[in-house]
């Protein structure tokens, strides 16, 4: 089991208790009086069945405030999600954070800003530099590159998910796209590994045939989900927080009462990617000050509300072009947020340049960045041992001194976090080691980790198995005139 990140304090608050229980309120009476798209019929009639007013013709479905209730209730406060390696099991849920790597459509040059389509080779390598850094606990869908030279556009997930399992044990999440969920399904059973199944909603207040069958796939195989609304604050939700929050929590309020009407008690996470638009621009505002305190608001409200585990993506894709201090800051004061706030997960390493680039040195580099994330939430100890009364007592006044004190060879390395890359050389060792900087010093161990980390292997039978699972998906499209 992945040990992830325990928080030992009460998750910050934004909201008041009677703003929380207004926006639940409100949100309720969206879902009963305006309802939610969903094109599906069988959707649709499972919905009807289970006391909802459907118009079949508009496909609209008015949930009453008892069923979303008694859904939320439904659904566990933590779940296990099964690797083929035990070692990285994850329990989400209760006061525990993992982060999950980020992802990008493709490769950035760090010393240009330019981006290219990445290798397969490229891919893989970047895969493997994941499954080496500690704080990365999962892997987003599409991880790490929404294109791979050589791979068809259609097939792009399916081969994705085949490749992380070949060069990771770590958990991934499923897509959804195009009838994927059929191919990662099959191929995750054969690898032995349960995914984290996936259903977006199509803001505002909608959900696509794909989104659906890939809810009721996932159910089917007992696989947890990860329910997803991205809503845009003044363009397909109000430009507001707390509307948008009502909006957004509408949106997977309804996915909750599908899935629980389909399969009762199934683990499901929500995900909080709700991004401001630059009203200047027309342009996604990530990383921004309006994502962050609305990833607050949406943790107060389903961490603590309705006891459902969160995800947060609004750390994932700093606007800089570079890996340099705007792209720093950006990550930095919005996952430091969703973790104060009681996020379960946060989506943090290696995006670049919004959702349009990755790269796998900044995920070296996020992996100090988390793990300083993590470690502020879990605060200190206070104990005998560490206010230390005796200690201070017996070194006394100057000349006193605690650098030869057993109690401080025993504590330092528990109360610190020593960074792997970044430089903490006096000035003068700084020059005397030929003055890298953190771009030289991530490159170094990115490189001592492809030199030397070998994830565990595929067992070669079900190896040959996902490649005939490919197969069948490439026959699949090509019938459907899709490749």
């Amino acid at each position: 089991m992945r040990r992830g990140f325990t928080r030992k304090f009460e998750p910050v608050r934004v909201l008041t208790d009677s703003q929380v229980e207004t926006i639940h309120k409100r949100t309720l009476e969206v879902l009963e009086e305006t309802g939610c798209k969903f094109e599906s019929k069988k959707a649709l009639e499972l919905l009807k069945n289970n006391g909802c007013k459907v118009d079949f013709d508009s496909r609209i479905v008015k949930m009453p405030s008892s069923l979303v209730e008694e859904s939320i209730k439904k659904c566990p406060s933590n779940f296990l999600v099964r690797s083929r390696n035990p070692k990285d099991n994850l329990l989400i849920g209760g006061n525990t954070l993992y982060f999950m790597s980020s992802l990008g459509a493709r490769l950035s040059d760090i010393e240009t800003g330019e981006v290219r389509v990445p290798t397969m080779e490229e891919n893989n390598q970047a895969v493997r530099i994941s499954d080496a850094l500690d704080s990365i606990d999962l892997y987003s869908a599409y991880t790490p590159y929404f294109e791979i030279e050589g791979v068809e556009p259609v097939m792009l997930c399916s081969v994705s998910l085949a490749n992380r399992l070949r060069n990771s044990t770590k958990i991934t999440r499923g897509a959804q796209a195009t009838d994927t969920f059929i191919w990662e399904i099959q191929i995750a059973q054969v690898a032995g590994q349960e995914l984290l199944g996936n259903m977006e909603a199509a803001a505002p207040l909608s959900y696509s045939e794909d989104a659906i069958n890939a809810a009721f796939a996932y159910a089917d195989a007992n696989f947890p989900i990860y329910i997803a609304a991205g809503s845009v604050m003044g363009g397909t939700a109000p430009v507001t927080i707390a509307g948008s929050t009502i909006s957004n929590s509408a949106e997977l309020l309804a996915a909750i009462v599908l899935i629980q009407c389909i399969r009762p008690g199934i683990g499901i996470i929500a995900n909080d990617f709700v991004t401001p638009m630059n009203m200047e621009s027309g342009d996604l505002f990530f990383c921004s000050l309006g994502a962050s305190l609305h990833q607050m608001a949406f943790n107060q409200i389903w961490h603590d509300l309705y006891k459902i585990p969160t995800n947060n993506t609004g750390s994932a894709f700093p606007y800089s072009k570079f890996i340099d201090y705007q792209s720093a800051y950006e990550k930095v004061h919005v996952g430091m947020a969703s973790a104060l706030s009681g996020a379960n997960m946060i989506v943090f390493h290696g995006g670049v340049t919004a959702e349009l680039s990755y790269n796998p040195l900044l995920s070296v580099i996020d992996d100090d960045v988390a793990n300083i994330i993590g470690k502020t939430i879990e605060g200190f100890e206070v104990s005998e041992d560490t206010m230390a009364v005796d200690l201070i007592n017996k070194v006394g006044p100057v000349p006193g001194t605690f650098i030869n004190q057993t109690h401080t060879r025993q504590w330092w390395k528990k109360e610190y976090f020593m960074p792997k890359v970044a430089d903490r050389l006096s000035y003068p060792e700084w020059k005397s080691s030929g003055k890298k900087d953190l771009i030289e010093k991530a490159k170094e161990r990115m490189q001592h980790i492809l030199d030397t980390h070998k994830p565990m292997p595929m067992d070669p039978e079900a190896d040959k198995e996902i490649d005939k699972i490919l197969d069948k998906a490439r026959k699949y499209y090509k019938e459907k005139d899709l490749l």
